[in-house]
């Protein structure tokens, strides 16, 4: 929330309590920006959610309301009544210009507040099987996880970024025997891949690299004796690419885990004392269930089967105990589409481990079909293969990428328009964006002579109180943003801003020698702009690119 509506928040809270001795929560009092500024600067509809409380007509509520303001709570030059019973509020010029001073001053730390409260949230994501490249629907979690943890830092949030490798069961095995039998057959030995093994490109030239550093030593081995150590190898080389690929696309985790050192480490073992000691376990047919219908699952789970092997869910209990156990209040995972249905049975675990359902929020990124000359494609021009994340940086660049993963709310399918998202136009939003940027550095470097204004009393026109506003809304977008981990509301944002500015840069001469004094002052309401959308487009891990 942002000074201007927090304090127009106490002006109406004050106001109810004198007028109608009814005590509301800040909650209670919903601030709009009316889409029309002939409706005034902002706008709230109390009145019409008294009208139950109070069992009378809305604008009369709004009426008796309005006349017991103290405006100078708020700044308020004054209000009117519209329609059913909004009250629209026109705010005094220097309550929207002081918003200059306050985003020149915080400068990169404009938007950043502390309405997580420092709550300490573990966000795992992208968390990809390290057998190969990552594909587009890897891309899109990454881009969407890292600016939700970039956002909710942004916002107060303690955040740790955590990568769960997988790197224990078949798929990690099937690529130790497909590692050994390329290298074997690059030494000459003929030794086959497995059936369900992995046969592409990068397996070949980490052989060829074991090569380079071993020789070929591990040919004259029998495979049997030496395939503990090419899984080690094949798996640290398998995650050390998945990292420079991530690290390429601008995004870095705090911790990795392992899936094999948690049952190392003896923690599913433990994990499932645990549940058995809070009795949410029962044996039947052999196998060892958990109680997940108890907590809203359509059935119980198993979770050791007949045979003493665990099934999936296990290890996953325990690992989300173990980061429970490392102190973090809130757990928030991002999981493809094809888990929706584990949702269930992960938040009765937790449950039933003796925790509140609220402590594992699960959100669920759903795929994006790539699009080029207005066909959807699965495989790489250049290498033949299946699209992988490194491809589309080369064809669309890391900014573009990025932003379009993001501009869609995570739970809801989408297109990649390869050919817009290079197109240089302002059809294309991330280009509409980074040229807002772009421009208004062209203006900070040619305003030669003209020192940046302290006072602001010359700015009143209307395209300068519209973009006004939208800054001050930023720490407000933030806040919402984080809360809600839904980072395309700040694409929305940086768009409208965008927008605003270009409306505003077309209607007002920012460097008029004739108008030395204006000028000045209009120089600080753009670089406020430029400050609010560099910070902005960080958020998002898009460049804010000074040329173009």
């Amino acid at each position: 929330m942002n000074q201007i509506e927090l304090n127009l928040k106490q002006m109406i809270l004050s106001g109810v309590k004198h007028t109608f001795d009814i005590q509301l929560e800040l909650d209670d009092v919903v601030i709009e920006l009316p889409k029309d500024a002939g409706f005034g600067d902002y706008a709230t509809n109390v009145a019409m959610r008294l009208t139950r409380m109070l069992k009378s007509n809305p604008r009369m509520i709004a009426t008796q309301l309005v006349e017991s303001l103290d405006f100078s709570i708020a700044s308020v030059d004054k209000a009117e009544i519209a329609g059913p019973g909004f009250i629209n509020f026109f705010m005094k010029n220097d309550t929207l210009t002081e918003v200059i001073t306050r985003v020149l001053s915080e400068k990169d730390d404009y938007g950043r507040s502390e309405a997580g409260n420092g709550l300490k949230v573990n966000v795992e994501y992208v968390s990809a099987n390290p057998t190969g490249d990552l594909h587009p629907g890897h891309a899109r979690g990454a881009a969407i996880g890292d600016a939700v943890t970039r956002i909710m830092k942004f916002a107060g949030y303690d955040v740790t970024r955590e990568f769960y490798v997988n790197d224990a069961g078949n798929q990690i095995n099937n690529m130790a025997l497909s590692l050994q039998a390329r290298y074997y057959q690059a030494c000459g030995v003929d030794l086959s891949l497995p059936e369900d093994g992995y046969f592409g490109k990068d397996l070949i030239e980490i052989a060829a690299t074991m090569i380079e550093e071993f020789g070929d030593q591990f040919s004259k081995e029998d495979p049997a004796d030496n395939l503990p150590f090419f899984k080690e190898y094949g798996l640290k080389a398998e995650l050390e690419k998945l990292k420079q690929d991530l690290k390429l696309f601008r995004v870095e985790f705090d911790v990795y885990s392992s899936e094999q050192s948690i049952y190392d480490r003896g923690l599913v073992e433990k994990a499932l004392q645990t549940l058995n000691d809070h009795k949410m376990t029962y044996e039947s047919e052999g196998a060892i269930w958990l109680k997940t219908t108890q907590f809203g699952d359509d059935k119980d789970r198993v979770l050791v089967r007949g045979n003493g092997l665990y099934t999936y869910l296990m290890p996953d209990i325990a690992y989300h105990l173990d980061k429970k156990d490392r102190g973090f209040s809130k757990l928030v995972d991002f999981l493809g589409a094809d888990h929706h249905g584990y949702i269930a049975r992960l938040k009765a675990a937790i449950q039933a481990l003796g925790y509140p359902a609220e402590d594992l929020e699960v959100d669920i990124i759903q795929m994006a079909r790539m699009i080029k000359d207005g066909e959807e494609f699965k495989l790489s021009k250049r290498t033949g293969k299946a699209i992988a994340l490194k491809d589309l940086i080369e064809d669309a660049g890391v900014d573009a990428i990025r932003y379009y993963f993001v501009s869609r709310a995570a739970d809801t399918q989408m297109d990649l328009d390869l050919d817009m998202a290079t197109k240089q136009s302002n059809e294309n939003p991330v280009y509409y964006a980074q040229y807002a940027h772009a421009r208004v550095c062209s203006i900070l470097r040619s305003q030669d002579e003209i020192q940046q204004a302290s006072h602001f009393d010359l700015i009143d026109h209307p395209k300068e109180m519209e973009l006004l506003k939208q800054i001050n809304e930023f720490p407000s977008t933030v806040a919402d943003a984080a809360k809600t981990r839904q980072p395309h509301k700040v694409c929305n944002y940086i768009q409208k801003l965008a927008q605003l500015f270009h409306s505003f840069y077309n209607e007002c001469y920012v460097l008029d020698k004739n108008e030395p004094e204006l000028s000045s002052q209009r120089l600080a309401l753009v670089q406020a702009v430029q400050i609010t959308l560099h910070n902005a487009l960080n958020l998002i891990g898009v460049e804010a690119l000074e040329r173009m």
